[in-house]
């Protein structure tokens, strides 16, 4: 197995069920998974609950609220112990391919080493996305990704430019307000959701039809049914789990100081160019929900017989932000930009390639069409829930079933 973090623990949990032996192999020197590299104040954006693994739900005493990066790294690290995860640390493969006597040859830093079966469990979030205009930035500005931001007081003084208006950007944005920072905020067409729809929080009902959907004539899109690939790349809808957990809407952001922006185009220097489509960006965002995701769970509720309070009404501040167009970043006082535009996947080290021609890996339900190298915990592994935490038990449970692993079903 390829990874250590909530995924690759997770299907750990199924392979020692079925007696299979295993290792796995993990690239970073400490337990926690890549919930490691958020920043200081990090918190969840899914309820307290949903951090549970395969007979390890979630026993603490605020299964409602956020948890807090470190909590979240602990629970990770103790999980492992606690099943007695044969992880070997710092061992990063590098290189992964068909040995000539069957199975797989891999090239790791502490060596090779030779499987009959892989699982990669790398998740979706490889390699930093930061857009190639970043390089005419003037050197007087920060240009730093979410991933190696840690904290509001290590960067320099002034304004930030934020870039990128899924959940990352959202709550970095709002961070950094609260600090006290002038923001430019700057992003293309993201969605947003409400926290809570019908008396439950909106992962309930994403966990419930990820899990019953498709019983209830409910389902989720999955890979296979998109009307377009390219949604697999969309950012994450707009959410927050500060401050006990909130809604998102950028007007009310405006309208509290925020400044927002376009899509950022091109940067000269001290000169910086936005697409003046920020209106049909708030327009998107405030439809979201009633296209996407409404619909699926009021047929839901129904299906189910479900009691649950009537709907509530989708509501945004009246506000329309004016468009701009260029931003002197010297004249705005902006001393940093700060990336929130997401990850590459990245599995060029498999050989022969194993990805589509959008970076994706070639698999259904996590089964690879290379004979004995899986898949678990990837960005649309199966649907949209496939790399969160409640979806991932899903997965594991049906690629456990694939592979034809006798065992309990986790708890």
């Amino acid at each position: 197995m390829i990874g250590a973090g909530q995924a690759g623990l997770t299907m750990s949990w199924h392979l020692q069920q079925a007696g299979r032996e295993h290792v796995l192999l993990e690239r970073r020197s400490t337990l926690g998974g890549g919930w490691q590299d958020r920043w200081d104040a990090f918190r969840l954006v899914s309820p307290n609950w949903t951090a549970s693994f395969p007979d390890a739900p979630y026993d603490g005493d605020d299964p409602d609220g956020f948890m807090p990066r470190d909590e979240l790294v602990g629970r990770v690290a103790r999980y492992a112990t606690r099943i007695r995860a044969p992880v070997v640390l710092e061992a990063g493969v590098e290189r992964l391919r068909p040995a000539a006597t069957g199975g797989f040859a891999l090239e790791t830093i502490q060596g090779p080493l030779h499987a009959g079966e892989v699982i990669v469990a790398t998740g979706g979030f490889h390699v930093p996305n930061i857009p190639a205009i970043a390089a005419g930035l003037p050197s007087r500005v920060l240009s730093l990704h979410s991933g190696a931001y840690r904290r509001e007081g290590d960067l320099p003084g002034g304004a930030v430019l934020v870039v990128g208006t899924g959940q990352t950007g959202c709550q970095l944005a709002e961070e950094l307000r609260d600090a006290g920072r002038d923001v430019y905020f700057s992003g293309g067409a993201a969605g947003r959701v409400p926290r809570r729809y019908r008396g439950r929080d909106i992962f309930y009902w994403l966990s419930e039809l990820g899990r019953h959907g498709e019983a209830a004539g409910t389902p989720l899109p999955t890979v296979a049914t998109l009307p377009d690939p390219r949604r697999r790349l969309a950012a994450n809808p707009q959410l927050s789990g500060h401050k006990g957990g909130h809604d998102i809407d950028l007007r009310q952001m405006a309208l509290d100081g925020t400044v927002l922006l376009g899509r950022l185009t091109a940067i000269d220097g001290e000169h910086a160019t936005f697409a003046p489509d920020l209106q049909a960006n708030l327009g998107f965002a405030d439809g979201f929900f009633e296209e996407r995701f409404r619909q699926l769970i009021d047929g839901f509720i129904e299906a189910r017989g479900l009691d649950c309070p009537p709907a509530e009404p989708s509501v945004h501040a009246e506000f329309e932000p004016p468009i701009i167009e260029t931003v002197d970043l010297a004249r705005a006082g902006i001393g940093t930009v700060l990336w929130t535009s997401g990850y590459r996947q990245s599995l060029g080290w498999i050989e022969p390639s194993i990805t589509d021609d959008m970076g994706f890996a070639r698999q259904v339900r996590g089964v690879s069409e290379v004979p004995g190298l899986s898949f678990i915990g990837s960005l649309w592994q199966h649907d949209q829930t496939s790399a969160t935490l409640f979806g991932v038990g899903r997965d594991a449970e049906e690629l456990a079933r694939r592979l034809g692993l006798a065992g309990a079903t986790a708890s």
